[in-house]
């Protein structure tokens, strides 16, 4: 009965995570877009709106990282946005494999929407507003969802996962539900498997470096993009059996699987760096256990909290004990 309830309680624990992530995210998307047209309606030539959500950005970041009150959950805010920092080499490779994933999966969506017959994402018509203005409004839509996708999803969603199951499958959930966070663009198989690819790539990231902090600019650049490269051009892509295939049909499926495995290289390298960093091979492979000690409450649901095996805490005055979140 004992071990029932300890399983129910870690279960609630993990959704409360999973609602979490959600909720970080669609507040910052909505205060973000809720600012982005009252701009263009009221004072479409003075972004005005962009260091408005600039700051907001850097206060929810800050909150979430361990800033301001209540001060009694400041060590267990700082641990689940986990926004370490690492060595120049980890920034190199996380970069690197994120921006070859980036173009992989860029070659995927086309082929897919090659393949599959379905609605394009919807996209604003900016056509009329100060190009300074667009592009202004453009990079900070850029910034909005990788800083607050990253510190939800393989931050505080993924650490809690991390902390019950092993590596693979805390990223391939953390990744399930990353997919659905997309629900706005359509319930459709091949748009959610390009997202959960996109989580599976970020949410290895985050775990090979226990930080949230390498792929936010490999974020950034594929939101750049999709907005400008490749979602513009969807609805005038043709279906294969429509047209049959053409030359640029093929050159997008040999660029989906030559970057594929150009960044499964680049991962695989990332790996072999923070392996000695960290002293333990639990990095590598993300199959190793994840032993933990402590208690933690969030929500008033207890969560265990402490580093696994092998992978030291990178704050010296995180300490263990019961907070509430």
């Amino acid at each position: 009965m004992e071990k029932e309830s300890s399983f129910a309680t870690r279960t609630l624990s993990i959704i409360g995570f999973g609602l979490l992530a959600f909720a970080i995210t669609i507040l910052a998307g909505g205060i973000w877009s809720a600012l982005l047209v009252t701009n263009l309606r009221s004072s479409p030539a003075v972004p005005w709106s962009v260091p408005v959500m600039t700051l907001l950005l850097w206060l929810m970041w800050s909150y979430l990282g361990g800033k301001g009150w209540p001060r009694s959950t400041s060590d267990a805010r700082r641990h689940y946005l986990r926004a370490n920092r690492r060595s120049a080499r980890t920034y190199l490779w996380s970069f690197a494999a994120g921006v070859l994933s980036v173009v992989a999966l860029a070659g995927y969506w086309i082929v897919l929407f090659r393949l599959v017959k379905m609605p394009p994402n919807a996209l604003p018509d900016m056509s009329s507003y100060p190009r300074m203005t667009v592009a202004l409004m453009i990079l900070m839509g850029s910034l909005v969802a990788p800083f607050m996708e990253e510190a939800g999803f393989r931050g505080y969603f993924q650490v809690a996962l991390e902390r019950e199951v092993r590596g693979w499958v805390a990223v391939t959930v953390s990744s399930l539900v990353f997919a659905f966070a997309h629900f706005a663009h359509g319930i459709l198989w091949p748009k959610l498997l390009v997202y959960f690819l996109v989580g599976v790539g970020f949410g290895t990231t985050a775990y090979l470096t226990n930080s949230t902090l390498p792929a936010i600019l490999p974020h950034m650049i594929g939101d750049l993009t999709f907005f400008t490269l490749v979602w513009p051009h969807d609805v005038a892509r043709r279906l294969v059996r429509d047209g049959g295939t053409d030359n640029w049909f093929w050159i997008h499926v040999m660029q989906a699987i030559v970057f594929t495995v150009l960044a499964v290289w680049a991962f695989q390298r990332l790996a072999a760096e923070v392996r000695p960093a960290r002293g333990h091979p639990v990095n590598e492979d993300l199959f190793a256990g994840t032993p933990v000690r402590g208690d933690h409450f969030v929500m008033g649901i207890p969560l265990r909290l402490a580093a696994p095996v092998g992978r030291e805490e990178d704050d010296s005055d995180q300490r263990e004990g019961h907070a509430k979140l």
